[in-house]
């Protein structure tokens, strides 16, 4: 206004022009919105120990909200976390299966303790199989492919055992069945990890691998006790339960393409695909990687090994009919399901380190009770409340690795610690079959207190778990 009584109107103009033209920053924009959101948006990129990224170290504020997904938002995970709870179930009825069905495999097939135990080695090849090929599998084809893969490959290899071909057949068709529980596992734990509230999350999803596994002994224990179904007439129930996987998964993440992975990935890593050799060989992730893929080995192996040969031992040693005998390994399962459920809200409370140290020398007691108490129903409970106390470890590893890895490498990390439990569960089960074959299945006991002991040596060994890397 002083301006324009000087004359200078046209001047003022020119002047203001630019002023009010002059384009306004958009940098502090995303801040301010973030900010503007509330604290259920601003700190949902924090992990579940509350210890969030400075603003100034984080990844742009796209990657924050993709950080902020929970099992119901968007509202496309409501019914793929429903499809990875299924396949879990499925995987887990797959490899409680093999405890109840052995000896009934063993008559088929007029085997020794040593061959038959052939059947918990090979899903080992699948399984190292998977480690290798996650994260390709993930970048050529994405979460679709997984999808599509793990419940293929469940198919086929239950239709093989349907059939009930050579016992080398079969050898072939628990390979199959290994790979696609290798590669879903690495999927589905490293695409729920990153989710809010994981660890409950994981209690539930591994939860339900437990369902499985409880469901699956009762049910073939049933069928052959009482309905005097041949052994492989089980399986039939298993190919449905896969078909039903193919189309549940299938549809859900039908559109988690190969291109949505890779570029999750680059928002995290512009350096970096997320690869298997950075995860193993570039410290210090190597360490996390190893200690908790040893950690694995031993853990999946000491929880298949007692829920597969627990029916045996029952039935050689402490004398017990052979469909109470089959009810222990139910027993056991069932503590497993409810352990990762109710332990899951307990553990990331107290922390997962100091949880896990109290988890583990409550079940290694439990092991000294049921080895040497030598009484049917004492060693059935002992056996029940091992897993429920061993439940939350496997859950617990997930959340340490998603805590202490960059996101870049859940995938990589995730599918390889999870293929050397998958080896765990095939190499220390055989172990235990071919020692028995010599010293008699009693050897079970010692031999499991021992890879308790082991392992939690490793879990010791684990850097603390502070704050998630992003």
């Amino acid at each position: 206004m002083h301006m324009q009584q000087n004359g200078g109107s046209s001047t003022a103009v020119m002047e203001l022009g630019p002023i009010y033209m002059k384009p306004i920053p958009t940098k502090p924009e995303p801040i301010t919105d973030v900010a503007a959101r509330g604290p259920s948006r601003q700190t949902s990129s924090r992990d579940s120990d509350g210890s969030g990224l400075e603003l100034g170290d984080g990844p742009p504020p796209d990657t924050a909200a993709e950080a902020v997904q929970r099992w119901n938002y968007p509202r496309k995970n409501i019914t793929r976390v429903a499809a990875c709870f299924w396949c879990f179930v499925v995987m887990g009825a797959n490899d409680a299966a093999y405890g109840p069905l052995i000896p009934y495999i063993q008559a088929h097939h007029g085997l020794t303790y040593l061959v038959v135990s052939l059947i918990f080695l090979t899903p080992a090849v699948g399984y190292t199989s998977a480690a290798f090929l996650n994260n390709m599998i993930h970048l050529k084809l994405g979460q679709r492919g997984v999808a599509l893969m793990c419940s293929g490959c469940h198919i086929l290899a239950y239709v093989l055992m349907a059939v009930h071909p050579p016992y080398p057949v079969m050898i072939v068709a628990f390979m199959i069945a290994g790979f696609g529980n290798g590669i879903a596992d690495a999927a589905w734990n490293a695409y729920i990890t990153n989710m809010e509230r994981a660890n409950e999350l994981l209690g539930f999803l591994h939860g339900l691998y437990g369902a499985g596994a409880v469901l699956s002994p009762l049910i073939a224990t049933t069928m052959i006790t009482k309905a005097n179904l041949p052994w492989y007439t089980f399986y039939y129930l298993m190919i449905g339960m896969a078909v039903l996987e193919l189309i549940s998964s299938g549809f859900c993440f039908w559109t988690a393409t190969a291109r949505d992975y890779r570029e999750s990935i680059s928002k995290h890593s512009s350096t970096s695909n997320g690869s298997l050799k950075e995860a193993l060989f570039k410290r210090p992730g190597a360490r996390v990687t190893w200690l908790c893929a040893l950690f694995l080995l031993g853990y999946v192996g000491a929880e298949v090994a007692l829920g597969g040969w627990i029916v045996e031992f029952m039935i050689q040693v402490r004398q017990g009919e052979p469909f109470a005998s089959g009810m222990t390994a139910t027993g056991f399962w069932l503590g497993l399901a409810i352990g990762r459920v109710v332990l899951g809200f307990i553990t990331p409370r107290i922390g997962e380190k100091r949880a896990i140290m109290i988890y583990l020398p409550l079940t290694m007691g439990l092991e000294l009770l049921f080895w040497l108490v030598p009484q049917f129903i004492v060693s059935a409970i002992a056996v029940g409340l091992q897993g429920f106390f061993l439940g939350p470890l496997f859950p617990a590893v997930i959340v340490a690795v998603s805590k202490l890895l960059p996101r870049h490498l859940h995938v990589s990390a995730i599918g390889f610690a999870a293929a050397f439990g998958g080896s765990g569960a095939a190499i220390l089960p055989f172990a235990v079959g071919a020692i028995a074959q010599a010293k008699g299945v009693q050897v079970l006991q010692p031999i499991i207190l021992s890879i308790l002991g082991i392992i939690l040596v490793f879990w010791i060994a684990l850097p603390r778990m502070d704050k998630k890397k992003e």
